[in-house]
């Protein structure tokens, strides 16, 4: 059991595991496009997902370059991680704050459903 924390900024506007974990790959990697593939996701969802996250704010939370002599790149700015440092720490304290009740939660679940994966033709 995992416990995911989704941020609801306003009626259209949110930030969650989803969007920070993007971020982040950005940030390891330098590169949307390798991002994007790490999270089995094509590279058009995920530069949209970025140019969403950064209309949310004031300061973008990644910057990007296009390619030509040295290719394209894109850095996290002090902004960006600033908010995956708070994503992060609100998601810690949550985790922590309801681990009791998890656990309470959890012993009352049935054993999870065995689904088998059909054999591709």
């Amino acid at each position: 059991m995992r416990l995911t924390l989704r941020l609801d900024l306003d009626e259209t506007r949110h930030i969650g595991h989803g969007k920070i974990k993007l971020i982040e790959l950005v940030a390891q990697t330098g590169s949307i496009s390798a991002a994007a593939r790490a999270m089995n996701m094509s590279y058009r969802r995920a530069w949209l997902l970025i140019h969403d996250v950064n209309c949310m704010f004031t300061h973008p939370i990644i910057e990007t370059q296009l390619g030509g002599k040295g290719g394209g790149h894109a850095k996290l700015t002090a902004e960006g991680q600033s908010l995956i440092n708070l994503y992060r720490s609100i998601e810690s304290t949550i985790q922590k704050d309801w681990a009791a009740d998890l656990t309470q939660l959890n012993k009352g679940l049935t054993p999870a459903p065995h689904i088998k994966k059909s054999k591709s033709i």
